[in-house]
């Protein structure tokens, strides 16, 4: 690669980890396209996958613990949020009555689907930051944030060697995740409405 796609690369690279961040607090961010658009700049470097995919567990870890840390402290922000948006804390109420009192194992399910689930980092670690019982959300967080980087970066990599064109590589991409992603979310409502009855 000339330095120009080095750079060019750098950038989309940096811009993806800063996706990753900031969607636990707007959820609406296109993250995973914008990793799976930096594993195709970057899949002729040796190792860029790898590091890729480590980046963006960090990323996501630390956007999972900053808004945590925020929800705890009762943040100004994050109470007008909830405060305004009725759907988003009776979500968050919800989340917080499954996370509590569950055993280590479903509470570990419950944060590893949240992550591959739409908003649904979001609402946990609303609800999470509110709840007094907190215990094992960091270590599953980071579990979750590990699945999800080794998941969306393979999705790009692979893409990346199964078609000979970038944005086929990328439409293919986005649209099998956008299909995970549905399936998880009705999967997760599904059990959701089977448990309550």
């Amino acid at each position: 690669m000339d330095a120009a796609a080095v750079i060019g690369s750098s950038w989309i690279c940096a811009l993806a980890l800063c996706a990753v961040l900031g969607d636990a607090f707007l959820p609406f961010i296109p993250s995973g396209s914008l990793v799976i658009l930096a594993v195709l700049r970057t899949s002729q470097v040796d190792g860029a996958p790898l590091l890729l995919a480590a980046g963006v567990a960090v990323a996501s870890f630390l956007g999972d613990l900053l808004l945590l840390n925020l929800a705890r402290r009762g943040a100004p922000a994050v109470q007008r949020r909830l405060e305004h948006r009725p759907k988003l804390a009776a979500s968050v109420e919800r989340m917080q009555r499954s996370f509590a009192g569950r055993s280590s194992r479903t509470a570990a399910a419950i944060v590893i689907i949240a992550r591959f689930v739409p908003a649904g980092r979001t609402v946990l670690d609303l609800a999470v930051g509110h709840s007094p019982d907190r215990s094992g959300f960091l270590r599953w967080s980071a579990v979750a944030a590990l699945l999800w980087a080794a998941y969306i970066v393979s999705l790009g990599w692979l893409n990346s060697h199964w078609f000979d064109t970038a944005w086929l590589s990328l439409a293919v991409s986005c649209a099998a995740a956008t299909a995970v992603s549905t399936v998880v979310a009705r999967w997760a409502r599904r059990r959701r409405v089977a448990v309550a009855v």
